[in-house]
């Protein structure tokens, strides 16, 4: 079912979405290590994220053009996990040398959900949101991530979280206008400083 936010139509994402999605995070989102991997990489995580239970995502657009995207997890370990073991040899062979040039931000990725330093967030995560560049300031960041705060409302979680840069204060905008607090000063990746925010669920809106 299509949904709407002011003039913004969102739906949820299908299989065929997955290379605009992957393009769409090539193009608009700059930090962490995955753009470097390229886009057939970012191709079989999209479609991971499609298929497993543990992880959603919805596009903003029409049936002719996605402009934007949003992915969110209920548990981040489990889609990793689902990722290594159905989809880690294909997809580390399509970015074999990226990757182990990457290899320590692999590690760091793999262990952020369960790193003992990050004590009191919740499990539930918005993973990315992207809008192409034209699209900007025309509401649909914000209609995106009001999409994937119902979904996980819907799925039963009862707090969420999104890591942002702290160099990265639209991103911040975009999330405070949207019921997340500062919760957490962290790294994901040793060289980049970033923050955690967090904002409730209602549980069960939409069950």
């Amino acid at each position: 079912m299509t949904r709407e936010h002011t003039t913004v139509a969102v739906r949820p994402a299908t299989a065929a979405d997955a290379p605009t999605m992957a393009r769409l995070h090539a193009d608009g989102i700059s930090e962490g290590f995955l753009p470097s991997l390229g886009p057939a990489f970012l191709t079989r995580l999209y479609r991971r994220i499609l298929r497993t239970p543990h992880a959603f995502a919805f596009v903003a657009g029409d049936a002719d053009a996605v402009v934007g995207f949003v992915a969110g997890a209920n548990d981040i370990a489990a889609l990793y996990r689902s990722f290594l073991i159905r989809d880690g040899v294909p997809a580390a062979m399509s970015a074999a040398p990226r990757i182990v040039r990457s290899l320590p931000r692999v590690i760091e990725t793999l262990r952020y959900p369960s790193r003992p330093d990050l004590p009191g967030l919740p499990d539930a995560e918005i993973l990315a949101v992207a809008v192409a560049r034209q699209f900007h300031g025309q509401g649909h960041g914000r209609a995106l991530v009001d999409t994937a705060v119902r979904e996980f409302e819907r799925r039963g979680v009862s707090a969420i979280k999104v890591v942002a840069a702290a160099d990265n204060p639209a991103a911040q905008a975009l999330y405070r206008s949207a019921g997340f607090v500062d919760e957490h000063e962290l790294r994901v990746h040793a060289e980049v400083a970033s923050i955690a925010y967090v904002r409730p669920a209602r549980t069960g809106v939409g069950a």
